[in-house]
């Protein structure tokens, strides 16, 4: 049986289409759907455009599937299919009817929502796949690519804060300001407007840093890195590379939760373009 003389399932939708076609696949997986062709109209909002798809239809003897989140739209096809004998199927109205009257609400009824979700869905994974491989200043090379890159030294949420930012979306890398060490010459390859140095005080960061030991057991091992003198010597070193770079933005992190650096510094990063 060559194409044209198969029967047709018209799936119209007013998104991709890409709902309605994964419903009527799956369902078709059940029966001999080689005889079967499936015709996706996508993006049908305009009336005009519905009225004449169904009278193709009819023309074809097709059976039409329809996932319309409009219900003046879902009326129309369905008035439009009975008057002229084309067999049809609704596949959102009475799930959304069924969940609204459950949910005591009335659906927004705006095309392309799901799809959407699916596109930031995927940015949010690629935005964390991104911030895993280049945390710690594993890659150097990939911070033109990222969209934040967060700088400190150790113990200032570097971390945290970019899997917060990925979550949200966003590419970020850290890089560590290790006491004495020239960070890589790619951090100045980066639109200064898009680093974050994060700044603690002394007396705090000796506190985290005790604190850390404390619960690793090595306490009274720590060859400067709970010691407080060497903190202030550490931090004044890194504050002069902060200042090697006046583009960069500095958030004070002393006392703050997680989220709230994250916050900042993606208000930050919005004003800065």
């Amino acid at each position: 049986m060559s194409a044209d003389q198969r029967r047709a399932i018209y799936v119209i939708s007013d998104s991709t289409g890409e709902t309605g076609a994964k419903v009527v696949q799956a369902a078709l997986l059940q029966f001999h759907h080689e005889q079967v062709r499936l015709r996706i109209l996508s993006n049908m909002r305009d009336p005009k455009a519905l009225a004449e798809t169904i009278d193709n239809a009819a023309g074809e003897g097709a059976l039409v599937v329809y996932t319309l989140v409009d219900a003046e739209q879902r009326v129309a096809v369905l008035n439009r299919a009975a008057q002229y004998g084309v067999q049809s199927v609704d596949l959102m109205g009475p799930l959304m009817a069924r969940i609204g009257a459950w949910l005591h609400e009335s659906p927004v009824s705006q095309p392309g929502l799901l799809h959407r979700m699916d596109a930031e869905y995927f940015r949010r994974i690629e935005a964390l796949e991104f911030t895993v491989k280049n945390d710690d200043g594993q890659n150097p090379r990939n911070f033109v690519h990222a969209d934040i890159v967060v700088v400190g030294v150790s113990r200032t949420s570097k971390t945290p804060v970019c899997a917060h930012l990925a979550q949200r979306g966003y590419k970020a890398a850290n890089l560590p300001l290790v006491f004495g060490v020239k960070p890589p010459p790619e951090i100045d390859l980066v639109d200064p407007r898009r680093v974050f140095a994060l700044h603690i005080t002394p007396r705090a960061l000796f506190e985290i840093r005790r604190t850390r030991l404390v619960a690793m057991g090595v306490e009274g091992s720590s060859e400067g890195y709970a010691d407080l003198p060497h903190i202030q010597r550490e931090l004044s070193w890194a504050r002069d590379i902060v200042r090697a770079h006046p583009g960069w933005t500095t958030i004070d992190v002393t006392n703050r939760a997680i989220e709230e650096t994250a916050t900042e510094i993606l208000a930050r990063f919005q004003i800065n373009g």
